[in-house]
């Protein structure tokens, strides 16, 4: 369901013109899976399982509803369609559904956050830790979202070639918050989560498809390529998390790496530099590092100061502060963090770059209390193992 959520609902909401009824149907379809589905009887193709059941029961809801009439060219396209099999499959309407969750009248963060839940189906906890917010916050801003887009009609549309370029800067945002929850999962057993990360590099070219040569869409495709290319090294055996340092380079694609240098190459020509084009860059230069050798982080901290006068923002100095420990200094780097440590209060990355740069820069018992909030914050059980053994040098030291 984690994989398959976004494309049923966009099917279903694309179907009905009704995001509320889109949902509430896959859900009721979901417990009646749960019924049926026991001792070893998942259908062969589930997905097309759920959009069938729950096309019926989105049906059944219209056929009482009091605004029938208004449902009928609904109902038609839908009675039209012949019985589909289990081998059916259900058609992607995830772009629409990107670009209707977009519409300038939410406010941009309820856009980016709602599709998130709808389209790329993270989970509330997720998306509020992307935000840096509380989870009950997050959910009271979705539910009000969910609420807007039915009582405005907001169609379930591709906008126009315009209005698209309008809401290219959220989409674009929303697939690259997609893709850094799969690569840092919020939970399970290994920080990969593969489904979303293909979720994301699928989107992405989707909308390079509509807009093929702006080159921020090129550059977020090249970002997530250089990251993704990592992949297969970034645990070990026994599912530890492995920092770059200790993958194996082998086991990279080095195929998807020297295509994304290609594609950040043709979005750099057309010299209108982005953010993503940026991150690209950064990504670039670490996947060029030889095995044994550091990377170049005198270049890597000026493409973050780079990055900083694109998008300032707590992140991104975070970020920043780490390329500058290495390039120049832990105590510097200390500094530069320390304006926005409350901002970052909810942000497990900001305990783990805390504590890696403390305990280098000698500071032991601060290294051990922010491995203590890291470690707390984590709910990805091999990058905590990783964590309390790097929270054991600090005794070592």
């Amino acid at each position: 369901m984690r994989q398959d959520r976004g494309r049923l609902v966009a099917t279903l909401a694309a179907t009905f013109n009704d995001f509320t009824l889109a949902e509430d149907a896959l859900q009721d379809a979901l417990f009646i899976a749960l019924e049926k589905w026991g001792n070893g009887r998942v259908p062969e193709n589930p997905a097309a399982w759920l959009y069938q059941v729950a096309k019926r029961r989105a049906l059944d809801v219209v056929r009482r509803s009091k605004n029938l009439n208004s449902k009928i060219p609904d109902i038609q396209i839908v009675m039209d369609e012949r019985e589909q099999s289990e081998e059916y499959e259900v058609g992607d309407h995830r772009l629409r559904l990107m670009y209707t969750c977009c519409h300038p009248a939410l406010d941009p963060e309820v856009q980016i956050a709602l599709t998130l839940y709808t389209v790329g189906g993270l989970r509330i906890p997720e998306i509020a830790k992307a935000f840096l917010v509380k989870t009950p916050t997050m959910a009271a801003r979705i539910t009000r979202a969910k609420h807007k887009i039915q009582k405005a009609c907001i169609p379930f549309a591709l906008p126009d070639e315009a209005e698209r370029t309008e809401r290219l800067v959220v989409i674009l945002q929303v697939i690259y918050l997609i893709y850094n929850e799969g690569y840092a999962a919020t939970e399970g057993q290994n920080q990969l989560r593969l489904d979303l990360c293909e979720e994301a590099l699928f989107l992405a070219r989707m909308v390079l498809e509509l807009s093929p040569n702006e080159p921020e869409v090129i550059g977020l495709i090249a970002l997530i390529q250089f990251s993704h290319a990592r992949r297969a090294a970034r645990s070990g055996a026994q599912k530890q998390y492995l920092p770059m340092a200790e993958q194996d380079r082998a086991l990279w694609d080095h195929e998807m790496i020297r295509d994304a240098h290609n594609l950040l190459t043709k979005a750099m020509q057309q010299a209108r530099i982005g953010p993503y084009q940026v991150q690209a860059a950064i990504h670039g230069l670490h996947c060029d590092t030889k095995a044994g050798e550091a990377p170049d982080w005198p270049q890597i901290s000026g493409l973050y100061s780079v990055l900083l006068r694109l998008e300032d923002s707590p992140v991104v100095r975070l970020n920043y502060a780490v390329a500058v420990s290495f390039a120049q200094s832990p105590e510097i780097a200390l500094g530069i963090i320390a304006p926005v440590a409350a901002e970052l209060e909810f942000y497990q990355p900001y305990y783990v770059a805390l504590a890696d740069i403390s305990r280098r820069a000698g500071q032991m018992n601060k290294a051990i209390t922010a491995y203590d909030r890291a470690i707390e914050f984590s709910g990805v059980t091999g990058e905590k193992e990783f964590l309390l053994e790097q929270r054991q040098r600090c005794y070592v030291s």
